[in-house]
């Protein structure tokens, strides 16, 4: 028996697994930081810490002719999204049937999946993760309505990041009005977006949780999110009609090299995006 308790849930073997196909396929969908920076794991449920490499000198020595050092850590957080699903359904899909109903395992899905890219994009002070573009706002440059102008904000990123020496391949991660509005609008007659792309050398993102957009180095070893359980399907209890499951995991992000992006954001918060 291990922490998921999944073996002590009435749920037929068939229903896991297509309950485990929805959450994995709304995720990989939601998900847009893992396609930008390095990802490191999972490491296991067991975890709790990323070394840092430094450690602080202690000033009460417990010892004569003792030095103590204390090593720095970077704790894991854990994120666990609760989902209830009925009795009935999970039968039905017992019995073969091909239309259940699992929108509660989608949304718990694209709930988990927009606190991890808002964490890695835009930090989580209380896990003490410091965002992508919180740890480089100094270089933010200004978005407007007018995305006509966009591909121009994009090629000055661009160029922010190769004086900075930073070598890409670059990237851009758009923010869900960033990518609407860009790929709606015409310019010379192709969508903006298709301008965007021409300048970069690497994706465009679609990054629902991300406020405006960022432009980034794909080059490595800039930034990492690392995780100790992945997104993993567990069980908290049942009555005669539901069965309570829980989505969860635990991770932890660092901005190593903050220069390696440039955030790009909205003038006035009236005119940040829905996420």
């Amino acid at each position: 028996m291990n922490e998921l308790l999944r073996e002590l849930a009435p749920v037929p073997a068939t229903a896991w697994a297509l309950i485990e196909t929805e959450a994995r396929r709304t995720l990989k969908d939601m998900l847009a930081a893992r396609k930008l920076v390095d990802f490191r794991g999972p490491l296991g449920w067991e975890v709790s810490a990323v070394g840092l490499g430094r450690a602080e000198r202690l000033p009460d020595a417990p010892g004569s002719g003792v030095e103590a050092r204390l090593r720095k850590v970077q704790p894991f957080v854990e994120l666990r999204m609760p989902f209830d699903l009925k009795r009935d359904e999970l039968e039905a899909i017992g019995r073969g049937a091909k239309d259940p109903d699992l929108d509660a395992v989608r949304q718990a899905a694209r709930a988990g999946a927009l606190a991890e890219d808002r964490a890695v994009f835009h930090g989580y002070g209380q896990a003490g993760i410091r965002g992508m573009m919180q740890a480089s706002a100094d270089a933010t440059l200004t978005l407007s309505a007018d995305y006509e102008a966009y591909p121009g904000v994009v090629a000055e990123a661009l160029e922010r990041l190769r004086e900075r020496g930073v070598h890409g391949p670059y990237a851009i991660a758009l923010g869900p009005r960033c990518y609407t509005g860009l790929t709606k609008t015409t310019k010379g007659g192709y969508p903006v977006i298709e301008h965007v792309r021409r300048l970069l050398d690497g994706p465009i993102v679609w990054a629902p949780a991300v406020n405006g957009a960022a432009v980034l180095s794909l080059r490595g070893g800039d930034f990492e999110l690392t995780v100790g359980q992945d997104f993993s399907i567990g069980y908290l209890g049942h009555s005669q009609s539901m069965v309570r499951l829980y989505l969860q995991e635990s991770f932890t992000f660092r901005a190593l090299a903050p220069e390696a992006v440039v955030p790009l954001a909205y003038a006035r918060p009236s005119e940040q995006p829905d996420t």
